[in-house]
């Protein structure tokens, strides 16, 4: 059985980085997407950015809107885990963040396709 452990949260002022992971243990080769969710106090969970395990095409990457060229989304192969960078945060960054596991094939579905998830990782940006 899958699961997935968030760490990397912190406290970070406006303008800083930092970077989350996303480890799993237990049998992951039916899953093919690892993405990258938050909720931020009294607003509804936002899929923030998707990484297709499988594929390595352009398009196997996917961000919202609101964090492209500001986060990136890794897979670190050695460490196996999927990693988040995030740069240049706002205070809008604010929120838990969870990163959960889809065996849809492509990125772009809702959090509906996802059905493993990790407990969350906090990340708040304040200065």
């Amino acid at each position: 059985q899958l699961q997935l452990v968030e760490s990397g949260g912190d406290l970070v002022q406006p303008g800083g980085s930092l970077r989350l992971s996303c480890a799993p243990s237990g049998a992951i080769v039916d899953y093919k997407l690892i993405s990258w969710f938050r909720q931020a106090p009294g607003k509804e969970r936002e899929q923030v950015s998707c990484i297709n395990l499988i594929s390595d095409s352009p398009d196997s990457v996917w961000y919202k809107d609101s964090v492209k060229g500001r986060f990136t989304i890794a897979r670190d192969s050695a460490k196996n885990t999927v990693q988040l960078q995030m740069n240049t945060v706002a205070l809008e960054d604010t929120a838990v963040y969870y990163c959960a596991a889809s065996t849809w094939p492509r990125c772009g579905v809702v959090a509906a396709y996802f059905d493993v998830w990790g407990q969350g990782t906090q990340v708040t940006v304040s200065s």
